[in-house]
């Protein structure tokens, strides 16, 4: 039974990450990127101004601004720049982290404009908290007929929660652990659950004030290790990017352990887990941004587009550029495994930077999505289901640590894929509604 379950959800993950989805989330990107005369990018300086402005609260909302990208970012920024990057390379070669690169530039325009809907079409609820997200600007930008479209999201939404945002990164730490120093399973389970009961059940304030300050300090710290290692071989990093490039147009043969990589390999996994990782297009950081004190969706959309930049275009490209320097993308080894293996052989205790940035960047993770899954079931059930999901969400955390979560994860994989659609639906549709605002703001 449970075999066949599980290569019904193969076929479906393959069917639903297939070309199709790909390319909607790449060409929904890229024309939204035009549509705003490529804004993302020219304001990127401006952007950072934004954020560091955005600590102060003013407007609206629950959370100040800056902590809204936080916690975002918690979500976003996790196994998919440590793990993720290693098996894009793994699988589609050096060249997969070149379409990483172009699917954050053009994810920009959308992670822009998800947090720019999510602000103007945001509710208050019965206990007077800022909610929102695409099944809100799904139902109050498109009207009655689009119910049944922003009811999906959420259904998925609530599902796919369980799986990437709790289960399966309970269980990275505590694999991680066990194997690095021995650290029983069921341990790091209650003590991860317990840390996060702390956090989780004081609501979005504790999340964004904890994602506030764990964070910044999380990705500072990956991103110092980092360049310690590209900094001691800088003469290898332009031959690095050679190989990106070169490998992006041409594909890679085999080398080492590394079994070649065609062209469409390395565009296909490079999307794929350039998605994975900075979640552009899936529908979920929107629903942070919808909690931010803001008055103004322009100025949120800005810091919420800083959110791929920062997830992919610098915390990816040194996980990347570690891992190629070293030489050991060519030893036959993928994930975690792979970029510990980087980081160990290039550095002292550098495998301790791969396993406590893991341990860090998950447990973040489940603090995100502990929040994005509470708001898409509060919209299905309301305001009374947030107690008991809280904590069925915390003992989800505690199972998943000690056991095999490969179904979990490939459940996770499916819904994701299913929340992406209803949000591109909405994003091409409401996209007019997008480029007015921008209009209207940047003319002033």
């Amino acid at each position: 039974m449970m075999e066949t379950v599980t290569a019904a959800l193969n076929t479906l993950s393959s069917f639903i990450w297939g070309p199709v989805t790909l390319v909607l989330l790449l060409g929904v990107g890229i024309y939204l990127s035009l549509g705003l005369k490529l804004m993302p990018w020219a304001k990127i300086p401006h952007a950072f101004g934004l954020l560091k402005q955005g600590r102060k609260a003013s407007g609206d909302g629950d959370i100040p601004p800056f902590q809204a990208l936080m916690t975002a970012l918690s979500a976003t920024v996790g196994t998919g720049n440590i793990a993720g990057v290693a098996t894009a390379i793994f699988i589609g070669g050096p060249g997969a982290i070149f379409w990483m690169w172009i699917t954050a530039l053009f994810g920009m325009a959308t992670k822009y404009a998800e947090a720019v809907l999510a602000v103007k079409y945001r509710e208050t609820d019965q206990l007077g908290k800022h909610v929102g997200g695409p099944m809100y600007y799904i139902k109050n930008g498109l009207g009655q007929n689009w119910q049944w479209l922003a009811f999906l999201f959420a259904l998925f939404g609530t599902i796919a929660a369980f799986g990437i945002g709790n289960m399966v990164q309970s269980n990275s730490v505590a694999d991680a652990l066990n194997t690095n120093f021995g650290v029983n399973t069921q341990l790091t389970g209650s003590v991860i659950a317990a840390l996060a009961a702390l956090v989780i059940l004081g609501g979005i304030k504790r999340i964004g004030t904890v994602a506030g300050k764990l964070v910044p300090i999380m990705a500072i710290l990956y991103i110092v290790g980092s360049l310690l290692i590209i900094l001691a071989e800088l003469d290898q990093v332009p031959a690095a990017l050679m190989v990106i490039v070169d490998s992006a147009f041409n594909g890679h043969a085999a080398a080492g352990g590394f079994a070649g990589a065609t062209v469409l390999m390395a565009i296909r996994f490079g999307i794929a887990r350039g998605i994975f990782s900075n979640e552009a297009g899936l529908g979920s950081a929107p629903i942070a941004h919808a909690a931010a004190q803001t008055d103004n969706p322009v100025r949120q959309g800005m810091i919420g587009m800083l959110g791929t930049f920062i997830d992919t275009i610098i915390i990816c490209t040194m996980t990347a550029l570690v891992i190629i320097i070293s030489g050991a993308w060519t030893s036959g080894e993928t994930g975690a495994s792979l970029s510990t293996l980087a980081y160990g052989s290039s550095m002292p205790f550098g495998e301790y930077i791969i396993t406590f940035g893991l341990v860090i960047f998950a447990f973040t993770t489940i603090l995100g999505w502990s929040y994005y899954g509470e708001r898409c079931a509060e919209y299905i059930f309301g305001t009374k289901i947030i107690l008991p999901y809280r904590l069925l969400w915390i003992a989800a955390v505690f199972i998943g640590a000690s056991q095999k979560v490969n179904l979990i994860w490939l459940l996770a994989d499916v819904m994701n894929g299913f929340m992406a659609l209803p949000n591109l639906i909405a994003l091409a549709l409401l996209s007019p509604v997008v480029f007015k605002i921008s209009k209207e703001y940047f003319s002033q």
